[in-house]
């Protein structure tokens, strides 16, 4: 059971992935905030998968793993979350636009990104977790660490004021796009590593 919840997690997730992309590409928002609440909530099962199935030399790694991802999710759905309800359905006064409307690139959206630093710290401690035994696991387990790296930038990008709302938006669109490439080999990779883990 704990292999296939694991392998489970892999399906949605690159599902999720796959769904983000395309709303992505066709300017569909709230697609895309949808989709994000369900790479999170995979994503997070996929962490714990990885801390269960970790050899005991590599436990804590999985656990630290876990415990970020568990923190990025909760970042994640509370600012696609509000996107999908409060900023959607209501009449917000131009302040309140301002903080919470992720297009206009302010505090949500840089909640959003410390979200996706933690995201970054979960996959490098994932991949520490990783026992490479074959080809496939060694690619996954590069593959996660190298998207840690991802935590520096998503970290100091937001201090820096890079972002503005009239920033403008193919540049986001572009990144994202390059993010669900890297990240869709992870969901598959990762299905195939569970597939072979013993109960």
């Amino acid at each position: 059971m704990n292999r296939k919840i694991g392998m489970f997690s892999c399906v949605i997730n690159l599902i999720s992935i796959i769904g983000f992309a395309l709303s992505m590409l066709i300017g569909f928002n709230y697609g895309s905030y949808f989709c994000s609440m369900f790479i999170a909530f995979s994503f997070v099962i996929m962490m714990w998968a990885y801390a269960y199935f970790s050899e005991i030399k590599c436990k804590l790694s999985g656990y630290i793993s876990a415990g970020f991802a568990t923190v990025y999710a909760t970042i994640i759905l509370l600012v696609y979350f509000a996107q999908l309800t409060t900023v959607r359905l209501n009449d917000l006064t131009q302040q309140a636009v301002k903080l919470l409307d992720f297009q206009q690139f302010g505090l949500f959206f840089n909640y959003d990104l410390l979200g996706y630093a933690l995201m970054a710290l979960a996959t490098f401690f994932a991949g520490l977790a990783i026992n490479a035994h074959s080809k496939v696991d060694k690619w996954l387990k590069y593959l996660l660490i190298i998207h840690g790296a991802f935590f520096i930038s998503c970290l100091i990008m937001p201090m820096l004021g890079l972002f503005k709302a009239d920033s403008p938006s193919w540049i986001g669109v572009a990144v994202l796009e390059f993010w669900c490439l890297y990240f869709c080999p992870i969901s598959i990779l990762s299905f195939l590593h569970f597939s072979k883990c013993k109960e």
